[in-house]
């Protein structure tokens, strides 16, 4: 389906833009009371994932600038601060994003002193700036870091300090700061010696009874760090990257609030070939929309990125967004250059470095245009940047300034429509499936205990050739046998019998599992993941190399994958010399490879083979480690793709088509034609089927498709069937317009 977009309005866009409409229902209560008019207003909708240009800050508005701040209220952005390359800034400038024009925002009192590397939030309808660097960048005096708090009112536009008693955060620049249950939280940054990783809090409803507070943290705490981004989602805070030293990663980490504990989020269940984090990097941005956090630029790695990365905080998964054909790349907007002396006084001697550009990306010159005068809106890529600022109204991001290739400074304003789709519930759906074990047709007895765990014949079947072929036996065993016994006539079919209300389960052997791996493996079947143990406990580490054994024999490349990268990181000292021995034993060649490697490093050899368990080893394996510390195996690098094996969408797509037609125990009756399908995938993702499948079963097996005496076309029922199986949005637009699928929300789990 097309994507949704921006607000709903009466207006055109201005200059020709292409734009998507749909039309909103609303009632005229200006009309007589007796009566209520029903009209229909159509308005613009941005197309969903689209970069686009808006028009550039006005130099007699305001400088050019990096380093500042932007905060987002209501159907406005307002910049405050920044370096423009000379000197620092004080001015507050405000952006309209309706009527994308820039002025200079009112103000009374005494503003903060000119400043970079701050922090600004809104809370209730004030911004609220602390901290930051200020001084004479030109004459290089009088720098320094500050921890002062101001108020700046919307409404009034009185700008106000607060004098805070008691103890105060230190002063520090480039640090991390948000709002949340009513207070300010300020994270990490650069006290002018030292990078810092400390946490502090204010409330901001009381400014005469409130005081400073250093937050006690616990977990996986950042390393100090400085110039990254914060964002909150789902009522957790999150930090990725920044300037760390030495330590400087892609971590991301999420803090919560309410226990006050920090988790290092891992990367362990990405497979390869799936998008990885964004390189590590700072001066970047992210900004959170929905269950999604946005990176955008930062300098990495000595280039300036232009892509823009999306982190699921729901699903733990990366991705880079493509943006929409019509973000175009445009012609150039070249700033006028700084000089190299005053250029480089604004940098710090972390930030003093080349950047290659990784795209040669510029704007479109808008000249002088005047902020009252019409503007023309252009399709546009931003160009790689550092030190820019991020905002979100509504539906779309906002970015503006920053540093740009050749240490420009950068006055653009750049907006992206998000997706605003509903969630796709597939893989929970299935996953409540598997925890419920509702409507299950099929038993699985384990390993010499003949330990029971119970599944669905279309899911197994769907996901897993080895354990397909293995129900096939099953039936057909049991087919035979009740044909022996006079309880199967020989015309009816062998397989599972349509219809039947509660068939007996289908018992199917398998000597080569234990139970507790093989469940770890079916919950793969069912989501596509696994849940990790806790990494690096040994008990939890064999516990995925029995799943790991279990994946190679069955043939599930991912899981494979999955399982290894598990091991692979959570491999230590304490457990390396188990975990070798353990692959020894299995005949796990790369995780055993893997462990020796490990053993065998500078910084390991002494400390393993002084432990005890080095001792208990075979010895076979004591002479294998001692030979490899003495000569190596050379590196053979290999060239070979690796094979991530099929997903759950794909799986289940294909099952749709026709490779789970032999499993079908439903049918499913659209004006009189047959459409066989599978009862469990049905229940799993309607809740229509559900209660019906629970309550009661049709005696011939057969249930009518029908929206009272109105049939759904073929076309449309089909769509339903796809985004049922695996997932799959896109329909032709009469298919979404048709009254069948009023039948469908109510149907699925999830819209259409």
């Amino acid at each position: 389906m097309a994507g949704s977009g921006g607000p709903i309005g009466s207006g055109a866009l201005t200059g020709g833009v292409r734009s998507k409409v749909a039309p909103s229902v609303d009632f005229d209560h200006s009309c007589s009371d007796s009566v209520e008019y029903l009209t229909l207003n159509f308005g613009p909708f941005e197309t969903v994932h689209r970069w686009r240009r808006l028009p550039p800050c006005d130099e007699f508005v305001g400088a050019r600038r990096s380093k500042h701040t932007v905060v987002a209220y209501k159907d406005a952005i307002y910049v405050f601060g920044g370096d423009n390359g000379k000197t620092m800034l004080n001015d507050l400038l405000r952006f309209d994003v309706k009527d994308c024009s820039w002025c200079r925002a009112f103000t009374t009192g005494t503003p903060p002193a000119p400043r970079y590397h701050h922090s600004a939030v809104v809370y209730g309808s004030s911004m609220f700036v602390f901290g930051g660097y200020t001084g004479d960048i030109y004459s290089n005096s009088n720098l320094k870091n500050k921890n002062d708090l101001f108020e700046y009112k919307f409404a009034t536009g009185q700008w106000t300090e607060w004098k805070i008693e008691g103890r105060l955060p230190v002063a520090r620049s480039a640090h991390g700061a948000t709002v949340y249950s009513d207070k300010l939280w300020i994270f990490a940054g650069y006290d002018g010696n030292a990078r810092l990783n400390d946490m502090w809090t204010i409330g901001l409803q009381d400014r005469e009874l409130t005081c400073w507070e250093e937050v006690a943290q616990s977990g996986e705490i950042p390393p100090s760090c400085c110039n990254f981004p914060v964002a909150v989602c789902r009522d957790k805070m999150f930090v990725f990257s920044g300037q760390s030293g030495a330590k400087i990663t892609n971590n991301l980490f999420q803090f919560e609030f309410k226990d006050k504990t920090w988790t290092r989020i891992p990367t362990e269940h990405l497979l390869r070939g799936s998008p990885p984090p964004p390189q590590r990097r700072y001066g970047h941005t992210m900004v959170a929309f929905d269950r999604h956090l946005y990176v955008f630029g930062g300098a990495a790695d000595n280039t300036l990125p232009n892509e823009l990365h999306c982190y699921d905080v729901d699903f733990q998964t990366w991705e880079v967004v493509q943006p929409s054909s019509d973000s175009e790349v445009g012609g150039a907007e070249m700033p006028e250059r700084a000089s190299s002396s005053e250029d480089a006084s604004t940098l710090t001697s972390e930030e003093r470095s080349s950047f290659k550009k990784s795209r040669d990306v510029f704007g479109l010159d808008f000249g002088t245009t005047s902020a009252k005068q019409p503007v023309h809106l252009a399709s546009e890529l931003p160009s790689g940047r550092l030190f820019h600022a991020a905002a979100v109204i509504s539906d779309a991001m906002y970015i503006f300034g920053g540093t740009v290739d050749n240490n420009i400074r950068s006055g653009e304003m750049y907006r992206f429509q998000f997706s605003c789709y509903p969630k796709c519930t597939l893989h929970e759906d299935y996953g409540r499936l598997w925890e419920g074990r509702q409507f299950c047709d099929v038993e699985f007895v384990l390993g010499e205990k003949e330990e029971c765990v119970q599944g669905h014949v279309a899911i197994v079947t769907a996901r897993s050739r080895w354990l397909r072929r293995k129900i096939v036996q099953a039936q057909e065993w049991l087919a035979q046998k009740l044909e022996e016994d006079g309880a199967l006539a020989p015309k009816e079919a062998p397989g599972p019998a349509v219809g039947r209300a509660r068939p007996p389960l289908l018992r199917v052997a398998i000597r080569e599992a234990e139970a507790r791996p093989f469940e770890v493996l079916m919950q793969f079947l069912y989501t596509d993941k696994i849940k990790y143990p806790r990494k690096g406990h040994v008990e939890d580490v064999l516990l995925i190399m029995d799943v790991y054994k279990l994946a190679l024999s069955f043939q599930l490349c991912r899981l494979e994958q999955l399982c290894r990268q598990y091991i692979e990181a959570s491999v230590d000292l304490q457990n390396v010399l188990v975990v070798c021995e353990s692959a020894a034993r299995l005949q796990l060649g790369q995780l055993k490879e893997h462990c020796l490697n490990f053993i065998v490093k500078e910084s390991h050899f002494n400390q393993v083979i002084m432990m005890k368990e080095f001792e208990r080893l075979s010895s076979p394996l004591i002479v294998e480690i001692v030979r490899r510390k003495q000569q190596p195996p050379p590196r053979t690098p290999s060239d070979q793709p690796v094979d991530i094996g099929t997903s759950l969408i794909q799986d289940m797509k294909a099952y749709l088509e026709g490779a789970g037609s032999e499993f079908c125990d439903i049918t499913l009756l659209l004006d009189g034609q047959p459409r066989p399908a599978h009862k469990a995938i049905l229940a799993a993702r309607s809740s229509y089927f559900e209660a019906m499948f629970r309550s009661f079963m049709p005696e011939d097996g057969q249930v009518n498709i029908s929206i009272g005496e109105m049939v759904p076309s073929r076309q449309a029922f089909e769509s339903m069937l796809r985004y049922i199986y695996y997932g799959e949005v896109n329909m032709p637009p009469e298919d979404s317009l048709h009254p069948f699928t009023c039948w469908c929300s109510r149907v699925t789990t999830g819209e259409l």
